[in-house]
């Protein structure tokens, strides 16, 4: 579990990768809505996602046992205004409501994969430690 500390850390991260999120949705509409454009943003979101997960532990001085606890947090944060932002403010992520379900996917997309990495991160290093090799797949 974060510290006290590393708390405040982790929820302004979360409201920065948000605000991120809010301005390629917004601003750059087009890599959603595109056929091709929308799914590579979907594939290249894998490893954006575990780069935001490596960012959040340096940034916070995580320990490998905290990682998961932490992503858990900046991910609940980050969900949490993007629910109150789709019911009370939608007009931030633009007017078009195809961009907005795009949009909204994409978001609930990202969420998932970092949860899903940060998870697996978290099993695999206590068998690191202990020298099992775990299966990926």
């Amino acid at each position: 579990m974060p510290t006290r500390k590393q708390m405040p850390m982790l929820v302004v991260v979360a409201i920065l990768f948000w605000a991120v999120a809010t301005a390629s949705i917004r601003w750059v509409p087009g890599s959603l809505t595109g056929p091709l454009r929308g799914g590579v943003l979907f594939v290249t979101s894998v490893p954006i996602c575990w780069g935001c997960i490596r960012l959040v532990r340096w940034l916070a001085r995580l320990r490998p046992d905290q990682v998961l606890a932490a992503t858990t947090l900046v991910v609940g944060v980050a969900t949490l205004i993007d629910a109150a932002v789709l019911r009370w403010a939608p007009f931030l992520y633009g007017t078009d409501e195809h961009v907005l379900r795009l949009g909204a996917s994409w978001l609930l997309w990202g969420y998932g994969v970092t949860l899903l990495l940060a998870l697996l991160k978290g099993r695999a290093a206590p068998a690191a430690r202990s020298g099992i090799v775990l299966p990926v797949a």
